[in-house]
């Protein structure tokens, strides 16, 4: 529904409008207040308005904005008038301000004819020994107002004030005891201030200040009125007792602070000489009140603060109350040297074993058994570099110079070898070669012939291999036909025994008639639809068996994987290439790497001006296609490079070495430029297969007649 609205009407409404605004969408809008008011004022339809709101506001908020100003314009026109002007609106506020004018002016006159028989009273109830304080200042301001904005240099000034004037009505008062002729006048004046006295006894005094307020006779009940007035200035009295008893203000008379007097262990007394308890100031911030719990707990933790704990009925006495401690670890230093003999320890027990270990392989290699113990024995040779005078395993037939004595003195054959240890044998053969024939032990040779163990070699592997059959078409034929009767067999044997039911003839086309019969005869056409029905079912029948045997995608990757990777835990066959230059020959490059990739063979690339090694490493049929893939497929004399000369030569590959080794040195293959001969060789030194690089690059220096390996 469309209303359309004067401008005169619009701006009646403006204010209804900027509240709805305001209460759909939080904040008033000027922009979005202008555009409502040209909507009501075009008087476009409700889906017109929203779609000019949706550009200040969401579709939602616009919906419901749309919907209140149209209800709002709805009730314009229903009511018939329009809302008050704002010249009405205007008028009705200066109304309401002159009102309130006359009302304020009445007010005061009233406070100023009450202050005025509050004066007056006050002067008839004037007191000699008290502070006298309005109960109204000027302006309309109470007392409490006004003390409560001074200063504490004010208060001081108005203290040293009320003390000037109690002196001097101090003398007043002993001038009027001290005139024998006014007895009566003084008795009179002694007698009101006695009253006096006690009147302002009934009232607890503040400190200093003492403001008495008499705005009526004692004997009158007190308003309402009166009875604020009277709290309020309690509440002052109490408030500037609480500031002079925190050491706001000083005490009466002071011009500065009071001073500080210490006893000989430093604590604070008075003039007196009594102990003052100094007021602690708590801390309020968090980090104040956590680091106070902090070190309470630590007082707790080191048995500082300790509670009695001998009131409680479940404590024994007799077992002695130990706060928990915690002992604090002091720091223990090293001594000097210490670590530089732990070193010197581990690098020596390193060097035994190695030491240990080149003798026990010897041993394995030749198979004597009394090496062993050598091998056990050689930690305690002082100097492994020593080259010795005569050989442990020439020491067995040798006899030491004491065997050499008792012979000699004997005349009979020396101990036998078996009963003297290999060590004295090595230390006591110190003789010379002419003397080797003279001291041989003859009893230690015999006929028998001491055979090293035989090792298995690192290329056999573990389980024997066989080589498989492979069956002739004839044979395989054969071995089908058998299986496939013995199938038939089975299931004949099945039906017979009623384990099964009997299979329905296996109808064709071709014997239909002799299958059926009289069947085809009666109603061939259901018949031949009949057979074409199991034709087509045993055909998707042997449709579905070979869907189910086919492989998947991933099982057929993993085939193909599996034809390509070769077990090379018997030994890495390894083939070094070496290429004029791979910098500029971009497809040869990502051949070189895919082909590798796809082969999973392991290996290098090293691009070096002037020589390019590849070094590829995997199984003997991996390498027979990579060979052919770098020396047929890939043409490389039809790429033209640069040789050191600056001269336009064709690239050419070369085999530089192939063989096998026990293990592989690099991993995926990777390709990396150095710049120089040293670089490339410390990076193949890295690997432990410089040799490599040492082939290539020298038949890349000695030119074409020593490329061919």
């Amino acid at each position: 529904m469309a209303l359309q609205l004067s401008r005169r009407e619009v701006e009646d409404l403006r204010s209804s409008l900027d509240r709805a605004i305001y209460r759909t969408i939080g904040k008033s809008d000027s922009s979005l207040l202008s555009t409502v008011s040209s909507c009501l004022t075009s008087g476009y339809e409700r889906r017109k308005i929203i779609d000019k709101i949706s550009a200040h506001i969401d579709s939602k908020k616009a919906s419901k904005l749309a919907d209140k100003v149209l209800a709002l314009a709805q009730e314009l026109v229903s009511s018939g008038k329009a809302p008050k002007r704002k010249h009405d609106e205007n008028r009705e506020k200066d109304k309401e301000k002159e009102v309130k004018r006359s009302r304020h002016e009445e007010k005061h006159e009233k406070n100023d004819d009450k202050r005025d028989r509050d004066k007056e009273e006050l002067k008839e109830k004037k007191v000699e020994n008290l502070i006298e304080l309005p109960l109204i200042m000027p302006g309309g301001e109470t007392i409490g107002s006004k003390m409560a904005g001074l200063s504490a240099d004010k208060i001081k000034l108005m203290m040293a004030n009320a003390q000037k004037e109690i002196e001097e009505r101090k003398r007043t008062l002993m001038a009027l005891k001290g005139e024998p002729r006014n007895v009566t006048a003084a008795a009179a004046t002694a007698q009101q201030i006695k009253v006096q006295m006690q009147q302002n006894n009934a009232i607890p005094p503040p400190s200093v200040i003492k403001p008495v307020l008499y705005s009526k006779p004692a004997t009158m009940p007190l308003s309402a009125e009166e009875l604020e007035k009277q709290r309020k200035i309690a509440e002052l009295q109490a408030r500037i007792q609480r500031k002079l008893a925190g050491g706001a203000l000083g005490p009466a008379g002071s011009t500065g602070p009071a001073p500080l007097i210490l006893d000989r262990e430093g604590r604070t007394i008075d003039t007196s000489g009594k102990r003052v308890q100094l007021t602690h100031v708590a801390p309020t911030l968090k980090a104040n009140i956590r680091a106070k719990r902090r070190e309470e707990f630590r007082a707790q933790l080191s048995g500082q603060v300790t509670e009695p704990v001998g009131e409680a009925a479940w404590v024994d006495d007799r077992v002695a109350s130990k706060p928990p401690t915690r002992v604090k670890r002091a720091l223990r230093f090293h001594e000097p040297g210490k670590f530089t003999q732990m070193a010197e320890r581990l690098r020596m027990k390193a060097q035994l074993e190695k030491l240990q270990n080149e003798i026990s392989q010897i041993a394995r290699k030749t198979g004597i058994s009394s090496a062993t113990k050598l091998a056990l024995l050689a930690a305690d040779v002082p100097d492994s570099d020593r080259v010795p005078d005569i050989e442990w395993w020439d020491s067995v037939i040798l006899m030491t110079p004491e065997e050499r004595e008792t012979k000699r003195k004997r005349g009979k054959a020396v101990t036998s070898a078996d009963e003297r240890s290999d060590t004295q044998r090595v230390e006591a053969c110190n003789i010379g070669d002419d003397d080797i024939v003279d001291n041989v032990n003859e009893d230690a040779i015999t006929n028998l012939v001491e055979h090293p163990q035989q090792l298995r070699a690192p290329t056999e592997p573990l389980k024997p291999t066989y080589m498989p059959v492979f069956l002739t078409k004839k044979e395989r034929k054969k071995l089908r036909r058998q299986s496939r009767r013995e199938a038939w067999k089975e299931e004949q044997e099945k039906v017979r025994l009623g384990l099964e039911a009997p299979p329905e003839p296996k109808l064709r086309i071709s014997n239909l008639m002799r299958a059926l019969g009289t069947e085809a005869v009666q109603d061939p056409t259901a018949i031949e639809a009949r057979v074409r029905e199991q034709i087509a079912k045993r055909q998707k029948t042997h449709q579905d068996a070979n869907q189910a045997r086919a492989l998947t995608k991933d099982q057929k990757r993993e085939k193909v994987d599996r034809k390509i990777r070769e077990d090379t835990s018997m030994g890495v066959h390894v083939a070094v290439y070496r290429v004029k230059d791979l910098f500029e020959c971009a497809s040869a490059k990502f051949k070189v790497e895919v082909n590798a990739q796809q082969l999973h063979m392991t290996g290098f690339v090293l691009l070096h001006r002037g020589c390019c090694v590849v070094v590829t490493e995997g199984g003997p049929k991996q390498h027979a296609k990579y060979k052919r893939l770098m020396l047929e497929r890939i043409k490389w004399e039809e790429e033209m490079v640069k040789d050191a000369d600056g001269g336009e030569v064709p690239n050419a590959c070369h085999l530089v070495w192939e063989g096998v080794t026990a293990r592989r040195a690099f991993g995926d293959i990777k390709f990396k430029v150095m710049p120089t001969e040293k670089q490339a060789r410390e990076l193949f030194q890295k690997h432990g297969v410089e040799h490599y690089w040492d082939l290539a690059y020298s038949g890349a220096v000695l030119g074409a007649g020593a490329e061919e390996p």
